[in-house]
């Protein structure tokens, strides 16, 4: 067992934050199937989704700070306890509202993602955080594709209580993994009363910190933008077919996935700050250029989506460096500022999705998708130049005090 203090290996760490992103979409292909097996509405069942997003973005919120005052390892513990027994009272279920109900508590499992990144903050410094985040973003990208994949297989071979029962059998593994592996990461608070900064009030009222969550939320919004509206425009517009749909909308994620890869190389040549710049600069620039290519003419989907993908990789060399910062501002309350990010990201996803998949519905034209998405990457940009200003004034008034 390792000591307390050591800090987990990467693959742990990947292992967490993949599992809360596939505990979401897992679960697709089988909906339908569990709405009949239950004899429950399938609107119902579609809380499985839904309900389970909006209590995700609860425990984001409440996770943080228990992390920051009880530290990182009682509370994944305890967490995935609770993912490993809800998962099984899922798989048993025998009507919707008990399904429904160990459903909201697998929320638990997202305690693993935010923490993950706290971790990561707690055991590295400098350029070495955003070079990390961007390793587990690259696998936390692609979870979101090979979940319904793999939930598919598993419902037509054993039916759809067999997810939940792998879900359940994940959730013992990986607190296994978790006990034997992950020492205690958090520095023990020192002697003395507690700094006025150490605080949760003192963290909500930094700027700083409300930038890097900004540059976050923003950047996610143009891609969940994208993914409201792409379907529409791909099959409305350009006429892709349903085969063919899947690799056009997954684009973007490869994109992300690239430009993850280039952060961590980027990283040790320039500042954290100059990177999340760039990349709100490249996603910007995809936008921009499909809209000229647009007013030009005709633009074939390859041109189009070809576009697009800069968002996803500017979103790739922005997000690692973001919630890098976004933790960096009060590094005792890591835990608590991921949390805060993540359940962020949510809520402004949520709205942005919502309010393009209406705007489309009315009018599915494809520079609207472009607008929408550049001015999601806009507000992205102003919010990494308002954190690199900052952070540039903390540091020259440092250097005359």
């Amino acid at each position: 067992m390792t000591k307390p203090g050591s800090p987990p290996s990467l693959v742990t760490l990947i292992l967490l934050a993949a599992t809360a992103t596939m505990t979401l979409n897992l679960i697709v292909p089988s909906l339908a199937n569990m709405a009949r097996d239950l004899q429950a509405d399938y609107a119902v069942i579609s809380l499985a989704l839904g309900g389970f997003l909006a209590v995700t973005a609860v425990v984001q919120l409440a996770v943080g700070p228990l992390a920051d005052r009880f530290g990182r390892r009682p509370v994944v513990l305890a967490a995935l306890v609770v993912f490993a027994l809800a998962s099984l009272g899922c798989a048993l279920a025998q009507d919707a509202a008990t399904l429904l109900a160990f459903r909201m508590l697998q929320a638990s499992v997202v305690t693993g993602s935010v923490l993950a990144l706290a971790i990561v903050r707690d055991t590295h410094d400098g350029a070495d955080v955003p070079r990390q985040l961007a390793r587990i973003s690259m696998v936390m990208a692609l979870a979101p594709m090979l979940g319904p994949m793999i939930g598919s297989l598993l419902d037509a071979a054993f039916g759809w209580r067999m997810i939940f029962v792998a879900y359940a059998v994940v959730g013992t593994g990986l607190l296994i993994l978790v006990w034997v592996d992950l020492g205690e990461t958090l520095a023990p608070r020192s002697d003395g009363p507690q700094g006025p900064g150490d605080t949760l009030p003192a963290l909500l009222r930094a700027p700083m910190f409300w930038c890097y969550v900004a540059c976050t939320a923003f950047s996610t919004g143009a891609f969940f933008i994208f993914l409201a509206g792409a379907p529409l425009i791909a099959t409305s517009v350009f006429g892709i077919s349903t085969a063919e749909l899947g690799i056009y909308v997954g684009s973007i994620t490869a994109g992300f996935v690239f430009g993850s890869f280039l952060t961590g190389r980027l990283g040790a040549r320039l500042s954290s700050g100059t990177v999340m710049v760039v990349g709100r600069g490249v996603a910007c620039a995809g936008p921009l250029a499909g809209l000229v290519l647009l007013a030009a003419g005709p633009v074939t989907p390859l041109l189009y989506f070809g576009a697009t993908i800069f968002v996803g990789i500017g979103n790739g060399l922005t997000m690692p460096n973001s919630n890098a910062g976004a933790m960096s501002v009060r590094p005792r309350l890591a835990g608590s500022a991921a949390g805060i990010n993540g359940a962020t990201n949510l809520a402004v996803g949520a709205a942005v999705s919502t309010a393009a998949g209406y705007a489309l519905a009315e009018d599915p034209a494809p520079e609207l998708l472009l607008v929408l998405m550049l001015a999601a990457a806009v507000a992205g940009l102003l919010a990494a130049l308002g954190a690199w200003w900052l952070t540039r004034q903390t540091r020259m008034s440092a250097r005359k005090a």
